[in-house]
């Protein structure tokens, strides 16, 4: 069965990309030398992408533009927030870790969360990439995208500031915290 791509109605389309644009604009630094209009053509082109962005800045996290591919002609999108996004925080790592705990299960998880909005975690070389671009999670944490061999051994990595520097940390993938979320990437 065929899965119906998710559309926003055009009013909402055009609200987003009237914020975007001012985020943009804001926060040039995160996007030196790139130029709004051919964003904001390659969003029109790729509309359904606008869905994304919308559940991205519904949550909390204040999607922005931090690069282009040059090979492939896409932009990526970061959530930009400061803090890890309200609106993704006291969720499991993933399903299996979600479905390991006992008691007190959380809402969701972050991977299938991620999914359903149609973006990917964080790696950890663009958490780190973001982290050049400003200061993030000095209060809070990130699940980052954990690679199968630590994931196998029931581990998953989240990320951080503190005292100047970013850090990766280990918890067992059944693990939440109202101070823990994930950040997204989309690329258009």
């Amino acid at each position: 069965m065929a899965t119906k791509k998710k559309q926003l109605p055009a009013k909402r389309s055009e609200e987003i990309l009237r914020l975007l644009k001012a985020r943009f604009a804001e926060n040039i630094q995160r996007h030196e030398g790139l130029e709004w209009p051919k964003v904001q053509a390659r969003l029109e082109a790729h509309a359904n992408k606008l869905w994304s962005l919308n559940e991205m800045e519904l949550t909390g996290g204040e999607p922005d533009v931090v690069g282009l591919d040059t090979t492939t002609g896409e932009y990526l999108f970061f959530d930009c927030s400061r803090e890890s996004p309200k609106g993704r925080t006291s969720l499991c790592y993933d399903r299996e870790g979600l479905e390991s705990r006992k008691e007190h299960k959380p809402k969701n998880n972050a991977i299938d969360m991620a999914a359903a909005m149609g973006i990917e975690l964080l790696t950890e070389e663009q958490y780190l990439d973001l982290q050049k671009l400003g200061e993030f999670d000095m209060k809070t944490s990130s699940w980052v995208n954990t690679p199968a061999e630590m994931r196998t051994l029931g581990g998953a990595l989240f990320g951080d500031r503190r005292f100047g520097r970013v850090f990766f940390y280990h918890n067992g993938a059944q693990s939440y915290y109202s101070a823990r979320g994930f950040r997204g990437a989309l690329r258009v």
